[in-house]
């Protein structure tokens, strides 16, 4: 075991604050901003909307060009957080990236999607309908022959930035600054609140609920496709499934 020394705890600490300075750290700031827009307007925030996927040109192919990058940034993010902790001299097997276990970790991807996404959908329309809570459309994206495919893979452009650096990169930098389990767990779940606090007080809940479980789940298992596969069923399922229902069921925004 490599000995951890003063200086490398400060290492650690200025690493963790401009890793996320410049990702969801940042995107955590501009939400809580943005909520505190919403809540200054004069409509109550379930009377306001908030669309997550939105179109970033006028022209079909510059916007396409566009989501496309948005991909990309995600991707980089979450290969910035590992890139950090290989450097340091963590191996990917022991973050749960390594392909040794496809089968128990895609059946328990699966699980985890329902156990989270049933009571967050849930959660969701009655934050929306007490008022606190903004109506989230995942997708305002015009139709097109590629929403599809940018849609999926926004989501697991978000599954995997979110989970390797909130999850992985987080927790093991925490636990080398000597952090306890439950303290480290708490921090990674309010962060991962924080960037969703533009959707309302139910988004910043139902996230926060999300780390936990998410968090735990990787403290016992080091299983870290897990997480990110079930993110982004859960994200695939609401992106898509939106685009199909929205004008044909009354109760979506």
């Amino acid at each position: 075991m490599i000995e951890e020394h003063p200086q490398d705890h400060r290492a650690y600490r200025i690493e963790i604050l401009l890793v996320f300075a410049v990702t969801l750290g940042l995107s955590g700031l501009r939400s809580l901003l943005r909520l505190a827009d919403s809540l200054l307007q004069p409509k109550p925030l379930d009377q306001q909307t908030v669309a997550i996927n939105v179109p970033q040109a006028r022209f079909d192919l510059l916007d396409l060009l566009a989501q496309l990058l948005g991909v990309v940034q995600l991707a980089a993010w979450g290969g910035l957080g590992l890139y950090l902790l290989w450097r340091g001299g963590t191996k990917l097997k022991a973050l749960g990236l390594d392909r040794t276990r496809i089968g128990p970790d895609a059946l328990g991807s699966l699980g985890l999607a329902a156990v989270i996404g049933i009571p967050g959908l849930v959660l969701y329309f009655v934050a929306w309908k007490l008022g606190l809570n903004l109506a989230v459309q995942p997708s305002t994206l015009d139709e097109s022959w590629w929403r599809s495919v940018t849609l999926v893979l926004a989501a697991f452009g978000n599954a995997w930035a979110e989970e390797v650096l909130v999850v992985g990169y987080l927790l093991t930098r925490l636990k080398q600054l000597g952090w306890r389990d439950n303290t480290a767990l708490l921090a990674s779940a309010v962060l991962r609140g924080s960037y969703h606090l533009y959707q309302g007080f139910g988004g910043f809940v139902g996230n926060v609920v999300m780390g936990l479980v998410f968090g735990r789940v990787w403290q016992r298992t080091n299983r870290l496709w897990v997480l990110v596969v079930a993110h982004a069923l859960l994200d695939v399922v609401a992106f898509l499934g939106y685009t199909l229902l929205r004008d044909k069921v009354s109760w979506l925004p």
